[in-house]
């Protein structure tokens, strides 16, 4: 372009307003518009011509769509000027991005785009409006004739269409109204043609909604008398210009007719000031009518009731000078209707009622009020009538009292019925006087407790003295506090459902909480209550005592559950402890043996000690099991627990290690315990152990022992009496309520698999309960455990400790047995321990074959039986020998010694057993 063109065309972009100022100004060169003075002639001169417009243009130039407009445009484009100025259309009119996209496509194929009241939201003005547009769009050609841009000419509608739309709006709300009106509503021109009947019209009528005019609606739906009539009142009112006003009936869709009272107002031109539309409405007054007919006719037929009434009924003037009466009225009164017209009322009355009777008359004639009175009216024969007389002033015209109304009634035989009440109520007063002296005494004395309290504030209005007596607190402190006071929290939620359902009006039967006593304590109590007249009555019964013998029997009952679980167990563990004792006793036996004789190389000696070690800890085992069952035979001895205690003191360091401080604290002059001592330092030493794991990391191990006199409700039941306490108390971990229960249960174990057998403390508690005593504990988890055992205290003195048996090998020289065993192994094994003791052994397998022996008369000097066995028991077989020869020894050997068949007198070994103790055995029996 020439500088001269250049300059010119600079100018022409000057004149061309702000948008034309703001072109010339900015440089285009980065633009893919590039330089103004580079533009083709075309696209400057499209720019010229659309600046000079006063209608909103905008040119879209290039294939991005380069936005170039007027001022118009930039008015309508809002807070987005001057942005969009040499901005490409999608990102201008980002939200309206897909739109101009189609612009641009259609337009730049010379295609053309027309929208009428184009709808779109636009981001004018930084949030969303609803915007309405004319849009025509022109491709703009180049040089080459090919379309290089789109021109679009717009014309914004937005407040068009919301005019529209306020408009349907404000038609929409009038029509809902109309509607929502429940008469009818209607709108004519100035000569009556209809525009607007509301819904309840077309509802009534069932008339389709078509244009009519004012006389075909009174020739078609008004009632054939009024339609004349209506339409002469219109049409005056139409002459006059006057409010237009008349009664029809309008037939219904049904065919009824009813009755309207119609009202149309004129509204005028506000310039000319003629009418040009009707607005009116029709109101339902069919009810009206019907009652004003109703009254017309219950006046004709008020005269007819007056008559025939069956109360008497009279009508005076003010001055109370009969105006009218009716039979009845004169048969009350015993007087003429003639005689009656010449009276007032006052004559007619008892002197002695006289003065209250003028009285309210004056009052009555004075305020136009009524009122009733009871009196006696006199008859001319003398005689007196009891009249119930209702009185009314009626006001006339003029406001003012102008006649009295008065209904009668006879009331004579009443009054003597009410005299006889009368009677009756006082005899009654006096029974109610008796009984309510009868109830305080009820009140006073009664040992339930009985109350009143409010249901508004629920606090006690009033108690008896029974409730001092349960709660410890005065009649005074509890009155006027409410129940919540002495409720137990646990309670409370319980108790305000309660007394929310007694608000409610449901009767509460047998509800038991909790009330605390003055002393701190806690009461049960059983309620029985009652709603009444916003107060709750209540019968309640302190069953503490109840709640404790059910807390007492339930204990019994799981501690019998208890007992018959255990008693299970110890029979099934009993039954498998002894079949493993006539297990081991052949194995035990036969190692001992072995052992004694040295047999085999030194290895082999080794593997034999090995073998009895294991064979030991077995029969240890099994002593364990046993004493849970209770079946393992206590030797039950008066017992130092002092001397037994300390001589322990070391074994038991040893056995918990260094890291934890052992600590002996017995009481020097301790009486004796009832025990048998193995069995209890077996226990104790089976409570280090359960101590010292509990303690892994080290701590303190305190067993001591005191002396207890026991009174009655000992936490272990314990009879009342003199026992010993030996407790084993650690520093470990301690153990949860739920381990806690289930502590002594046997085979319980917490050490993990392998690291214990769980019968410990199952044991313990055994041994404790075969004695008479009881087991204890009490742990709290992180503070340690307390393990206590409480002994039947001794009379005896502590025995003296036996002395080890020596050798036994010479004494059974010679000395013949008869030894009788089901099982073979078991009884070669122990043949051959008294054969190493230097007996001679007669072997039987059952007790029949002994018998059959001993009846022989064959010499034996010692019988050694097994006793469970098929047929006849050991037991019983040691009976028969002693019958027959009672001076032979008798010695019984069994897995466990059974009580129930086994004499006391009646010596026995357990199995398993070693050849010292089976000739410890034999050393007592020649003892």
């Amino acid at each position: 372009m020439a500088e001269a063109d250049s300059d010119v065309f600079r100018k022409s972009l000057m004149a061309g307003g702000d948008c034309g100022g703001l072109i010339a100004a900015r440089d285009w060169s980065a633009t893919p518009l590039g330089p103004v003075d580079h533009w083709p002639a075309s696209l400057r001169t499209t720019v010229l011509i659309m600046l000079r417009s006063q209608v909103p243009m905008v040119l879209l130039w290039g294939e991005d769509g380069i936005m170039l407009y007027n001022d118009s445009y930039s008015l309508f484009a809002g807070n987005q000027h001057p942005g969009l100025l040499g901005c490409p259309v999608r990102d201008g009119w980002a939200e309206v991005a897909d739109f101009n996209d189609h612009v641009m496509k259609v337009g730049l194929a010379g295609g053309t785009l027309r929208y009428r009241d184009q709808h779109l939201t636009l981001f004018r003005n930084g949030v969303p409006e609803p915007v309405w547009m004319d849009l025509d769009y022109s491709p703009v050609p180049d040089e080459s004739g090919r379309p290089a841009g789109v021109l679009c000419i717009l014309a914004e509608t937005t407040e068009r269409k919301l005019g529209e739309r306020r408009l349907r709006d404000s038609e929409d709300r009038f029509r809902l109204m109309a509607d929502a009106v429940p008469q009818i509503t209607w709108i004519t021109d100035a000569q009556g043609r209809t525009e607007f009947f509301n819904r309840y019209w077309w509802d009534y009528t069932g008339a389709s909604p078509e244009p009519t005019t004012a006389a075909e609606v009174s020739a078609t739906h008004l009632h054939p008398d009024d339609g004349a009539g209506t339409m002469a009142a219109f049409e005056e009112a139409q002459r006059t210009g006057t409010t237009f006003q008349t009664e029809h009936r309008i037939r219904s869709a049904s065919g009824e007719y009813r009755w309207f009272l119609v009202r149309g107002e004129p509204y005028r031109d506000p310039r000319s000031g003629e009418i040009v539309r009707w607005f009116g409405a029709s109101v339902d007054i069919n009810d009206r009518k019907v009652a004003e007919e109703a009254l017309r006719n219950s006046e004709m037929h008020l005269s007819a009731i007056f008559n025939q009434s069956a109360a008497g009924l009279a009508e005076t003037d003010a001055s109370g000078r009969f105006v009218r009466v009716n039979d009845r009225y004169c048969e009350i009164v015993g007087r003429t209707r003639e005689g009656l017209m010449h009276l007032c009322m006052q004559d007619l009355t008892h002197p002695d009622d006289l003065g209250g009777n003028l009285a309210l008359f004056q009052r009555v004639t004075a305020h136009a009020g009524s009122f009733d009175i009871v009196k006696r009216s006199l008859r001319p024969d003398g005689s007196q009538v009891w009249v119930h007389n209702s009185v009314t002033a009626l006001r006339g015209p003029s406001g003012t009292v102008s006649s009295i109304a008065c209904v009668s009634i006879d009331i004579t035989d009443r009054k003597a019925a009410e005299d006889a009440l009368t009677a009756l109520n006082a005899d009654l007063e006096r029974q109610v006087i008796e009984r309510s002296r009868e109830r305080g005494l009820i009140w006073q004395h009664s040992i339930d407790l009985l109350s009143v309290i409010d249901l508004t504030t629920a606090c006690f209005d009033a108690v008896n003295p029974a409730w001092a007596t349960a709660l410890g607190w005065s009649v005074g402190e509890i009155e006027g506090r409410p129940y919540t006071d002495f409720v137990h929290p646990d309670d409370s939620a319980a108790s305000a459902s309660a007394f929310s359902g007694l608000k409610r009006g449901e009767v509460v039967i047998h509800f038991e909480n909790r009330y605390r006593t003055k002393a701190g304590g806690w009461r049960w109590l059983s309620w029985v209550a009652v709603p009444e007249s916003g107060k709750l009555y209540s019968i309640t019964r302190d069953v503490t005592a109840d709640k404790e013998r059910e807390a007492e029997l339930e204990t019994a009952q799981e501690a019998l559950r208890q007992a018959q679980k255990m008693e299970a167990m110890g029979q099934l563990t009993g039954g498998v402890a002894h079949d493993f004792n006539n297990l081991l006793a052949p194995i035990v036996g036969s190692l001992d043996l072995l052992q004694r004789r040295g047999v085999g190389t030194e290895r082999e000696q080794r593997l034999i000690a090995g073998a009895v070690q294991s064979a030991e800890r077995a029969k240890t085992l099994v002593q364990r099991l046993l004493a849970f069952a209770r079946r393992q035979p206590l030797q039950a001895v008066s017992v130092n627990i002092v001397e037994l205690v300390a001589g322990m003191a070391d074994l038991v360091a040893s056995t918990t290690g260094p890291q934890i401080k052992v600590v002996v604290d017995a009481e020097p002059d301790l009486p004796p315990a009832h025990c048998d001592p193995n069995q209890l330092e077996m226990a104790l030493l089976n409570l280090a152990v359960n101590a010292r794991d509990a303690m892994p990391d080290g701590g303190r191990l305190r067993i001591s022992a005191t002396a207890e006199d026991v009174r009655s409700g000992h936490r272990a039941k314990l009879r009342p009496g003199q026992y010993v306490r030996l407790s084993v108390a650690d520093t470990g971990t301690g153990m949860d309520q739920a381990t806690l229960r289930r502590a002594i249960e046997p085979f319980f174990s917490t050490k993990g698999v392998g690291k214990g057998t769980g019968l410990g403390l199952s044991m313990a508690h055994g041994l404790a309960s075969q004695l008479g005593g009881a087991l204890t504990i009490q742990s709290r988890l992180g503070l340690g455990t307390n393990v206590e055992l409480w002994l039947p205290r001794s009379a005896a003195q502590p025995d003296a400790v036996a002395a080890a048996p020596a050798d036994t090998a010479a004494h059974g020289a010679g000395g013949q047995v008869l030894l009788v065993d089901d099982e073979d192994v078991v009884r070669m094994t122990t043949a051959d321990m008294l054969l190493d003791l230097g007996y001679r052994v007669t072997e039987v397998a059952s007790a029949e074959e002994a018998m059959r022996l001993i009846e022989r008369g064959d010499p034996f000097d010692l019988l050694i039986t097994d006793h469970l066995m098929p047929g006849l028991t050991g037991a019983e077989l040691a009976r028969a020998v002693r019958q027959r020869r009672p001076g032979m020894p008798v010695l019984l050997v069994s897995g466990y010694a059974e009580r129930e068949d086994v004499g006391p007198d009646l010596p026995r070994l357990t199995k398993p057993f070693r050849k010292d103790e089976l000739a410890a055995s034999l050393a007592q029996l020649s003892a």
